[in-house]
């Protein structure tokens, strides 16, 4: 096959792509702009890690902090918001063996998220909009500071997201919760207390005990959809109340003197900002594990039940660990910085801890298993964790964190390995795993390009996180620039090993249009030929 015909029409020649379900090609959609955007927050932190370095002519100090400010909101609603619902929306239905319950609001939630957050990407790069992401009181609002009506763009974006994010909850909810004709019936009660734990709590009493209706992976996501639910209730809350602001600066009148505990507002913003982290993020993520791991090894989950317990636990302790964000605030109480900042979240190492055990357990009971892309990436999300979770445990610390807090060290050995070789290593999994679900038995273009993928990502995030990390040791402050070259040697070094992602993210968005064709990448973009109510896709 000639190398235009690939790139073209795919490996195995042109697909027929019309004959996708409209639940493959929204997928499909919010892969491809997940990964894309990804592509921007790679290339955006190359710019800063340069920049760190030397100042480059082309980018203002006052653009630097705004592509600051952007580069991780890029990063969780532009690229892992997309990933993680594509695949969500697909895998509810796929396994409770029903339809979505609705398309048309999954297509709401594509284009609400994709277009929220070029929204505000483009808000902040014109703008220049930058009170970095934290938005602490009165920050967001100073408009001796910030251009009111970028700031109003920025946050409109961003409610956009949030808009989209409940929709995307509504469909998870009603998928799980509704009994279409011909199915098997299930009151919706039954099914929402099977999917939030109830049914597996009531069961600790019941000496007849009740079967789980809903399958464990869809427990996590019903649960982490929970805290998904508060923090777009909150960051909606937020954003509503700065905007407030904006539109009064544009409307000539200042509401900076009205009366916000800056504190109390602090609490309020950390609380649903640190959902994502330590509940979104990790509920979902060991639900991934526990689905990847059974699906790889064809063997039924190790302690199954004490996973569904953990996973409920992990919910209720995610409600109350944001304080370890502001264990440095002289202004607040000591005992929500020893029982919420230290003790609580110290019990987040038990809860994924028990999740990283399950999930290797898992694998072993069916060695020898063979080195597949999906276990390759499944394995490296599982160390991302490993070294990004105690880290994480370290900084919840009163003596440490006055050491460490505001420091490299937060955003590298801990932000960037969770995020970068944790959580994106379980997705690469992910997609690795059902592309040729998703493209009707497409082969992979390039093995060695897959291989390249992933020791390229796997060695760039982790020697990224670790050289941050080093200079934060030494001092180095998270969004500070340095003039002096005094931790130059961290941040090139830092810088190479984020060329090392950008490479093997080239490699990997290269390998998937090569493997499905450039036909077939514009060709998810196009509506369905096929108009019957779609069916489940049967593996």
């Amino acid at each position: 096959m000639s190398f235009k015909n690939t790139f073209l029409n795919g490996e195995q020649g042109l697909f027929k792509w019309d004959s996708l379900t409209p639940m493959q090609k929204i997928t499909l959609r919010f892969v491809v702009v997940g990964l894309i955007y990804f592509g921007f927050v790679v290339v955006e932190g190359m710019i800063m890690r340069i920049f760190q370095v030397e100042q480059i002519t082309w980018v203002s100090t006052n653009q630097y902090f705004a592509i600051l400010t952007a580069h991780p909101l890029v990063g969780i609603f532009g690229s892992t918001y997309s990933l993680v619902f594509g695949a969500f929306l697909f895998l509810v239905p796929f396994l409770m063996k029903k339809p979505l319950w609705s398309i048309k609001l999954a297509n709401w939630t594509f284009f609400l998220v994709t277009i929220g957050t070029f929204v505000f990407w483009a808000a902040g790069f014109i703008s220049h909009y930058s009170p970095l992401y934290t938005l602490y009181w009165p920050l967001p609002a100073d408009f001796s500071q910030f251009d009111p009506l970028g700031g109003a763009i920025f946050i409109l974006g961003i409610a956009l997201i949030m808009v989209g994010t409940a929709l995307f909850v509504i469909n998870v909810f009603m998928t799980i919760m509704y009994t279409p004709e011909g199915y098997k019936t299930h009151s919706a009660g039954a099914l929402i207390s099977s999917a939030l734990g109830f049914t597996g709590l009531a069961n600790l009493f019941r000496k007849n005990k009740k079967e789980h209706i809903v399958p464990l992976p869809v427990a996590a996501i019903a649960r982490g959809s929970v805290d998904l639910t508060f923090n777009t209730l909150v960051i909606l809350f937020t954003g509503v109340l700065i905007l407030v602001y904006m539109i009064g600066a544009l409307f000539g009148y200042n509401l900076k003197n009205t009366a916000i505990d800056a504190l109390l507002y602090k609490n309020w913003y950390w609380w649903g900002l640190d959902l994502i982290a330590d509940g979104l993020v990790l509920i979902f993520v060991a639900g991934s594990w526990y689905l990847l791991a059974t699906l790889i090894s064809g063997k039924n989950l190790f302690m199954q039940n004490i996973a569904r317990a953990a996973l409920l636990v992990e919910l209720v302790v995610s409600w109350t660990v944001w304080s370890h964000h502001l264990l440095s605030d002289q202004a607040q109480p000591g005992i929500l910085k020893v029982i919420s900042g230290e003790m609580v979240t110290a019990f987040e190492l038990i809860t994924q801890g028990l999740a990283f055990f399950i999930t290797l357990a898992t694998l072993w009971s069916a060695k020898p298993l063979k080195m597949s892309n999906e276990l390759k990436f499944l394995l490296g999300g599982l160390l991302g964790f490993a070294l990004a979770v105690p880290a994480g445990i370290m900084q919840a610390d009163i003596g440490l964190n006055r050491i460490l807090h505001n420091t490299q060290w937060v955003v590298g050995p801990h932000v960037h390995v969770a995020v970068l070789v944790g959580l994106t290593m379980t997705l690469y999994s992910a997609v690795y795993y059902l592309l040729p679900v998703l493209t009707n038995g497409a082969k992979l273009y390039s093995q060695k390009l897959a291989s390249f993928h992933f020791w390229a990502h796997l060695v760039g995030g982790i020697g990224m996180g670790a050289f941050m990390g080093m200079a934060g040791l030494r001092g180095m402050l998270r969004r500070t620039l340095y003039s002096e070259g005094e931790f130059n040697i961290y941040m090139i070094l830092a810088g190479l090993s984020g060329a090392l992602i950008l490479f093997g993210f080239i490699a990997f968005f290269i390998n998937i249009v090569m493997t499905v064709g450039l036909n077939g990448v514009i060709g998810i973009f196009k509506a369905s030929k096929i108009k019957t109510k779609e069916l489940l896709i049967s593996s």
